[in-house]
């Protein structure tokens, strides 16, 4: 009979007449199971190697929570991910790691990571971090009960705290007009004009180029978005979800201010000479470069103090895109076309702010049943 080798397990016969297997995991430890006959055993044996031909964590409920964690990081979710998700479940994991990480994964209990929950609030962190820290344990552990290396999910049974509803902060129509005013002879008024005119997410808009715009036909295609990742610095990344890559038509006066932009960034390279780096990009520094998000953001600060408008994030230009369209009447399935809404239940729940004025239009439409025909 053929030596089997190592990590292939041991089987043997019991005197009951049952059938075991001893199999030493990648850590060191030992793990033994039992079967009714010597082809279950075998079954189990080779459910074993597959785990571990496909990077699957083989290890026990003994180890420990922390340990599980990094390596379902590594294991899983790097290469399912896109890289700036990885860094959003790696920070939260970093979180956990010292409050859940030392205990052992089939003891971790509701007790356990209610406390870690607590714990996290009481050192500032707001509830809609917590919440998303528990949604990271809660798919790990989800992971863990599908691997039957534990018999239950410890976070279905824990109260996560409830995200704070914040007010979503839009500009109306003229304070939009006003931001247009102020910014008219600046280098950015383009860039505010597109995300207010098309709801494009910010690093859409900052990976355009110019062949992504057809000013004839009056439209742009959304390809690509620029990014920041950790240890890469500004990259190129494919747009956020299939929805995201889409084609979205321009205002007439959008085209206009994109055709001033495009005069403007020639004379800049002009006087740039050598040292413009050509990158094609619509929305670029004075010199070429891509457009670091921290610096758009303290431009858009600044231009907001010089219309006399409250401060906003740059992506509350989207919603205001998106709130300016439903509250004139738009369908909302052409909106979330418009955003890349993976979808339309989505963009109805993003802008339920909107529903009482669209409310409201739809007992003005009713009133026509009651004029007299002329």
């Amino acid at each position: 009979m053929r030596r089997r080798g190592n990590g292939e397990g041991t089987l043997y016969r019991r005197s009951d007449g049952r059938w075991g297997a001893t199999v030493t995991l990648d850590d060191g430890r030992r793990k033994t199971f039992y079967g009714r006959n010597r082809r279950e055993v075998q079954e189990r044996l080779k459910d074993l190697a597959r785990q571990r031909e496909q990077g699957l964590l083989v290890a026990s409920a003994d180890q420990l929570t922390g340990d599980f964690l990094a390596r379902w990081l590594e294991d899983t979710v790097r290469n399912s991910v896109r890289p700036k998700t990885y860094d959003s479940y790696e920070l939260n994991v970093r979180r956990l790691q010292p409050l859940i990480g030392s205990v052992r994964l089939g003891s971790l209990s509701p007790a356990h990571v209610q406390s870690a929950y607590g714990a996290l609030l009481r050192r500032g962190l707001s509830a809609r971090s917590v919440h998303h820290a528990h949604a990271v344990l809660h798919k790990a552990l989800k992971q863990a009960v599908l691997w039957n290396m534990i018999p239950r999910n410890a976070t279905d049974a824990a109260s996560r705290p409830r995200p704070v509803a914040t007010e979503m902060k839009t500009l109306n129509e003229d304070e939009v007009r006003r931001l247009f005013e102020a910014t008219a002879d600046d280098r950015m008024h383009a860039l505010w004009v597109v995300l207010v005119t098309t709801g494009l997410r910010l690093g859409e808009a900052l990976g355009l180029r110019w062949d992504d715009l057809d000013s004839q036909s009056g439209r742009l295609a959304v390809r690509r978005a620029l990014q920041r990742q950790r240890g890469n610095g500004l990259v190129f990344v494919e747009p956020k979800t299939g929805k995201s890559r889409r084609t979205v038509y321009l205002a007439a006066g959008t085209v206009r201010v994109l055709s001033d932009h495009r005069q403007r960034q020639r004379e800049e390279r002009l006087l740039n000479g050598p040292a413009w780096q050509e990158s094609t990009l619509v929305f670029c520094t004075g010199i070429g470069r891509p457009l670091e998000g921290g610096q758009v953001s303290w431009r858009f600060h600044k231009a907001l103090g010089a219309a006399g408008l409250p401060r906003i994030r740059v992506h509350d230009l989207r919603h205001t895109a998106a709130t300016l369209l439903l509250t004139r009447g738009v369908h909302p399935k052409v909106v979330q076309e418009m955003l890349g809404h993976s979808t339309i239940a989505l963009t109805l729940d993003t802008y339920s702010h909107v529903a009482p004025a669209l409310h409201r239009e739809v007992a003005t439409q009713m009133e026509h049943l009651f004029q007299q025909a002329t």
